[in-house]
């Protein structure tokens, strides 16, 4: 695990004692503050003893279970007696029953030719009364229930990081809208031939990666950091970007290393690898250590404008939108383009105005017209 975690909680025990188990198979399952982690069996064997329960926290470094690698693995005794006995043990069926004797209709009363059939007898159906509204009134202010659930150690550690960030930074945030259509126009005429090459979809994201950390370069300050301890301010001199990906027990922030130095289609190989493990549950605390900067991405669930919160230490965090038609105007004339809001949150106390809003310009610019990345304007 990272040198930031020291300790997590047992959430899973997906084996009991007496149980055998072979090589890497999980035996123990631990939530961290940031991610869960499974704990596998070095060898194959039996376990004899489980060091820890569900729910209690333990340390790191510390033993889990006590595993007995000479034992042998021993059948399912069920199947074994069933082997054993063959089908000669198998208990006799009994015969079945013999069928009931059929009963026959009473016959139809018979009439004469003089007789008149008897009136048919009709029977009065009182209509019930309908239950008055105070009874559906009742009824509902009795399922006025509530469901208590534990939070998560990944939840809790994000509740406190948070807060810890509105009460650290001089948070500010400065918007900016781009017009989108260029950009869907090279992904339309590109992806197909993208794809065959690279082996993966060509995506939006390595777009504003590749323009986020053009910008980090020309705007330095968005890439530093305030340390508090020695009152001093720390400039990368690398980009180091987080990038937001959801996995089955919610968002977590891989990092993409020295995106300084990747293509797009190393940009977008990277993301689509911390996708897969992701939804594998296979992302290491190390993924997601460090960072300069973050984008976050609320436009997939069709969020149009919000205000990102930044993820400490770093100074600033970009927030991608939905893109949707909007009237402009281009030339005098108004038209319909595909236009995204971007909004930037950034600290005040290390950040001025001028700095992020150049910053914000500089990533639009660049997303409005591709080209300006390829010609580094």
């Amino acid at each position: 695990m990272g040198d930031s975690i020291t300790e997590g909680t047992i959430v899973d025990l997906p084996v009991s004692v007496g149980s055998y188990v072979d090589a890497d198979e999980v035996v123990v399952v631990l939530e961290t503050d940031k991610v869960s982690v499974d704990v596998r069996s070095p060898e194959a064997g039996q376990i004899k003893e489980l060091l820890g329960k569900i729910d209690e926290v333990v340390q790191v470094g510390s033993p889990l279970f006590h595993i007995d690698t000479d034992a042998a693995k021993v059948a399912d005794p069920s199947v074994a007696a069933h082997a054993a006995g063959g089908p000669a043990n198998l208990p006799k069926e009994d015969a079945p029953p013999p069928p009931p004797t059929p009963v026959a209709p009473p016959a139809p009363p018979t009439l004469s030719l003089t007789e008149s059939p008897p009136p048919p007898v009709s029977t009065p159906t009182d209509a019930k009364p309908k239950p008055p509204v105070e009874d559906f009134f009742q009824k509902a202010m009795a399922n006025r229930t509530e469901t208590r659930t534990k939070m998560s150690r990944m939840r809790q550690r994000i509740a406190v990081r948070l807060k810890e960030a509105q009460q650290t930074t001089a948070m500010l945030t400065t918007f900016q809208e781009v017009d989108m259509g260029n950009l869907m126009e090279m992904r339309s005429k590109y992806k197909d031939e993208f794809q065959l090459k690279h082996g993966v979809k060509l995506g939006f994201m390595s777009a504003f990666v590749k323009a986020s950390t053009k910008a980090l370069l020309e705007i330095p300050a968005i890439n530093a950091y305030i340390d508090d301890v020695s009152k001093e301010v720390v400039y990368h001199n690398y980009c180091d970007i987080s990038v937001a990906v959801a996995s089955p027990n919610g968002l977590v922030v891989p990092v993409l290393r020295n995106t300084e130095a990747m293509s797009f289609a190393y940009v977008e190989q990277e993301i689509a690898n911390y996708s897969n493990k992701a939804k594998a549950g296979t992302l290491a605390i190390e993924d997601m250590a460090g960072g300069t900067f973050t984008i976050s991405n609320g436009g997939v669930y069709g969020s149009l404008m919000g205000t990102p919160i930044i993820n400490l230490p770093q100074s600033a965090i970009l927030g991608m939108h939905a893109t949707k038609l909007r009237p402009v105007v281009i030339n005098g004339e108004i038209m319909a383009r595909p236009m995204m809001y971007l909004a930037l949150t950034y600290d005040h106390r290390l950040v001025d105005g001028r700095e992020a809003v150049t910053f914000l310009k500089s990533i639009a610019d660049k997303i409005a017209d591709p080209a300006r990345l390829l010609l580094d304007l």
